[in-house]
């Protein structure tokens, strides 16, 4: 009960309509980007304007006065810095980066997948979140620089209309499955599908490879094809 006694009420209610009220008008500053928009930098900063919020509002040991001051400077330089993008393209390269092809004419391009560290498996699941589930049937994916992969697909892959759907057409016979990641063979999906690792190798022997080590992906095809793309070093 002693320490209840010792909080101002009154000073937290103001406090914290105040910084409500001057949070408020300060994201109206900041602009309608909507959160799916949000680059990394974005992102970080909302964080560190919200914590900066969140201490002049709830704690006492800051001083007030000194802490607007903190905020509204931190959404000023926010401010500048999307103004400044804005005029000059190289400052958008430097706070947002560029978007990164990760996917070329069917092929997974293994140096941009090391440059934006975007792992096989993160990959996959962001092109079955698009609806895609093979690999070859991809013209371009590209990684946004919020994080987000756009995909553009070939153009006999670009959905069809009904009068272009042959509705006799039977059902696949495999669901795309990764068979290969980086050299190592995921022996779980080919055991799946019954299939065996002669089998793979006689796969393999198809593309010019002998190993699954010199293989950075490869992906069973709905017609119980593989699909392969050899790393860059072979």
């Amino acid at each position: 009960m002693g320490d209840w006694g010792q909080v101002d009420f009154w000073e937290m209610v103001l406090r914290s309509a105040v910084t409500f009220a001057v949070l408020l008008l300060l994201t109206r500053l900041l602009g309608k980007k909507q959160m799916s928009q949000l680059t990394f930098f974005n992102y970080v900063t909302g964080i560190t304007i919200g914590s900066i919020a969140g201490n002049i509002a709830g704690e006492s040991e800051t001083p007030f006065f000194d802490g607007l001051v903190s905020l509204v400077t931190w959404v000023l330089l926010t401010i500048l810095l999307s103004l400044i993008s804005l005029k000059w393209a190289g400052a958008r390269v430097i706070l947002d980066n560029e978007p990164t092809i990760v996917i070329k004419d069917g092929r997974i391009d293994e140096r941009a997948m090391k440059s934006v560290q975007l792992h096989l498996d993160d990959l996959n699941m962001m092109l079955r979140e698009t609806g895609v589930f093979m690999v070859k049937d991809v013209r371009y994916a590209i990684l946004e620089t919020n994080g987000a992969l756009s995909v553009l697909l070939k153009g006999q892959n670009l959905p069809a209309t009904k009068k272009d759907v042959n509705v006799g057409a039977g059902p696949a016979k495999y669901l795309p499955t990764e068979i290969i990641s980086d050299g190592k063979v995921v022996r779980k999906n080919l055991a799946e599908y019954d299939l065996t690792e002669a089998w793979l190798l006689k796969e393999l022997g198809k593309h010019g490879v002998s190993r699954p080590e010199q293989v950075f992906f490869a992906q069973l095809q709905e017609d119980g094809t593989l699909d392969v793309t050899v790393k860059e070093n072979n």
